[in-house]
């Protein structure tokens, strides 16, 4: 009884499309990450160096490709507010704006933006619990940016001499 529900779990996940996640090919063999030792530099530095078979350099002279990041920015903007003037809502925003090229100026990956947004309620008779919270949530959209700059990067092209 139990082989026959394993085995039809396992053929329902199988028609479903279901798979692991495995190893991203990335179009080049070694990257250079600038500044990689925090923040989202240092999110795509181990993604790549663990989930890839790309080596990341500690000097862009050998590298056969660099990213750069050319802007790297959180805003928390008002989403609504009470009827007292209060607010009661915020609209958090991370942004980064990248690129991929290589030593002679070609580009594996333009000039690229990736924006995340998340919504968060706001009572300021808990103001510790509400900051902690926001940290929690951009913390977990740069894990959320790491992902998505990763799948633009394994989709790149080697630029054209």
């Amino acid at each position: 009884m139990t082989r026959t529900f394993a085995f039809l779990s396992c053929l329902t996940l199988a028609a479903c499309g279901f798979h692991l996640r495995g190893t991203a090919t990335l179009p080049f063999e070694t990257i250079y990450i600038p500044n990689a030792t925090a923040g989202i530099a240092l999110g795509l530095k181990r993604n790549i160096t663990s989930g890839t078979g790309t080596r990341v350099l500690d000097d862009a002279k050998g590298a056969e490709a660099q990213l750069q990041f050319s802007e790297e920015s959180r805003q928390k903007e008002i989403l609504s507010l009470t009827s007292a003037g209060r607010v009661s809502e915020y609209r958090l925003i991370y942004r980064v704006r990248f690129r991929v090229s290589d030593a002679k100026g070609g580009d594996f990956l333009p000039l690229s933006t990736v924006t995340l947004t998340r919504d968060m309620t706001y009572d300021d008779t808990q103001v510790l619990a509400k900051e902690a919270e926001e940290q929690l949530l951009f913390r977990d959209m740069q894990s959320d940016m790491v992902q998505q700059i990763m799948r633009r990067i394994a989709t790149a092209q080697t630029p054209k001499s």
